[in-house]
């Protein structure tokens, strides 16, 4: 209808204009909070944009949620203080009907914005993970400062007293080299130059008019050589200087680098993990039981030492060899109930060991149930703001930005905040999974309908 296409006309500007700045919002604050890891590193320009395109994923998540309730806001709110929405109502369209498209369209996003938290958010994130990795090992580009001690090259400590800017002569030099672990070697000499190898991979020094003053790390005493030089070359292994990439499938995938699927899969494994480990203690205890049972407990009267009805204390001929069969007897049970006692506490140890493992175990499972249920909760964020968003406009009826923004501000921190206390809670297991990630749609959106309502 008519009527529907002017509604998603004017949700349309505000929706782009509200995105573009909540972008612009998160974007500047992950450069301020980033900053210092990839400034004075030497990087270029394309490093750097890879890195911002990357975490634009996560942005974009939380952005469109917030800018859909913007956008809906400004959209009603303008409508409204037009007096639009009167007019349209005048002529028999409900509320319900002109919140239809927008109802519509947020379902739309909210199946979008699932397809995109499991395909392309996983891989993202995880490419973003690795280039920050590389960017953080990263040395800035090799340079000596006059006048100050330079220990960028690992296990030697450079000292120049002068440099030239347009060239690679030094003077003054003096180093201290550690790398081996027999010998420790000063070098001083009168001038020298630096360079890097053709491959990129050492750093060059030739030194003029120098000495090496060689010390013995296990005999410093007697072990000490002085060597002078006209020409001296030292190569140092050039690791760290400039960025290199390092391969993705080294690196394995935390939760938020796994799509819903796959994390769905782990949480099968480890479920069958957790419900296997009673039956195989039980297992073990049935082995236990039927072990000791088999054991030979043979007769002890003689081990104790008192006679028989009817038997005299004193038998000739076969005393020595009771004697032998009621020591053979007593040795038997006490080893059989050594084993026992030892098979009691190590299944006492073995029983508090399970209980240990199969709580860890619950609280992996509900680690990732939380990341699972995340992907699809803050989509349907899209559909819970369209809900409180399009009636609060309409009763505010304003449209403007600041308004807007105001407005939205408030909501989603108390989205926001729901959801990570949520997370928190069902981490440590006070509440389910389901309940701490989708309490804040349920709240928000009961709010949003009984607006609807009222509105109405």
């Amino acid at each position: 209808m008519l009527i529907d296409r002017y509604v998603l006309k004017s949700f349309a500007g505000p929706f782009i204009f509200a995105l573009s700045i909540v972008i612009f919002i998160f974007l500047f604050q992950f450069l301020i909070k980033s900053l210092d890891q990839f400034v004075g590193k030497g990087l270029s320009t394309w490093i750097i944009i890879q890195l911002i395109a990357l975490n634009l994923a996560w942005m974009l998540t939380l952005a469109v949620p917030m800018a859909m309730l913007v956008a809906s806001l400004m959209s009603f709110g303008s409508l409204s203080s037009t007096n639009e929405i009167t007019v349209i109502k005048s002529g028999g369209i409900s509320l319900y009907r002109l919140m239809l498209p927008l109802v519509i369209l947020s379902f739309i996003m909210f199946y979008l914005m699932i397809r995109f938290n499991n395909d392309v958010l996983p891989e993202a994130n995880h490419k973003a993970r690795v280039l920050l990795y590389d960017i953080s090992r990263t040395k800035p580009t090799f340079m000596l400062e006059a006048g100050k001690f330079s220990s960028d090259i690992q296990g030697a400590q450079i000292l120049v007293q002068k440099t030239f800017p347009n060239s690679n002569e030094i003077e003054g030099v003096y180093i201290t080299d550690n790398s081996s672990p027999e010998f420790r070697n000063t070098l001083t000499a009168k001038k020298g130059n630096i360079s890097f190898s053709s491959d990129f991979k050492n750093i060059i020094m030739e030194l003029e008019d120098g000495e090496i003053h060689q010390l013995s790390t296990s005999d410093p005493s007697k072990n000490y050589r002085r060597i002078k030089f006209d020409r001296h070359r030292l190569m140092f292994k050039a690791d760290g200087f400039g960025f290199t990439k390092s391969n993705e499938s080294a690196f394995s995938r935390g939760d938020r680098e796994l799509s819903a699927d796959a994390m769905k899969r782990i949480v099968d494994s480890l479920e069958s993990l957790r419900d296997s480990i009673p039956f195989k203690f039980s297992d073990n205890v049935i082995k236990d039981v039927k072990r000791l049972a088999s054991l030979n407990y043979r007769d002890t009267s003689f081990a104790t030492g008192a006679p028989k009805t009817g038997q005299s204390q004193f038998l000739s001929g076969t005393s020595s060899g009771d004697t032998a069969i009621a020591r053979t007897s007593q040795g038997t049970l006490q080893d059989s109930i050594t084993q026992i006692v030892r098979t009691v506490f190590s299944r006492i140890n073995e029983s508090r060991n399970i209980t240990t493992s199969r709580i860890s175990t619950g609280k992996q499972i509900d680690s990732y149930d939380v990341e699972i249920f995340k992907k699809y909760s803050i989509p349907f964020a899209c559909v819970v703001f369209i809900l409180v968003g399009a009636p609060l406009g309409y009763r505010v009826k304003k449209g403007g930005f600041g308004i807007a923004a105001g407005f939205s501000l408030l909501f989603f921190l108390l989205y926001w905040i729901s959801l990570i206390g949520g997370e928190k809670l069902a981490d440590r297991g006070l509440v389910t999974p389901f309940i701490g990630m989708w309490i804040a749609n349920i709240l928000i959106g009961i709010f949003g309908i009984y607006l609807m309502f009222k509105s109405s």
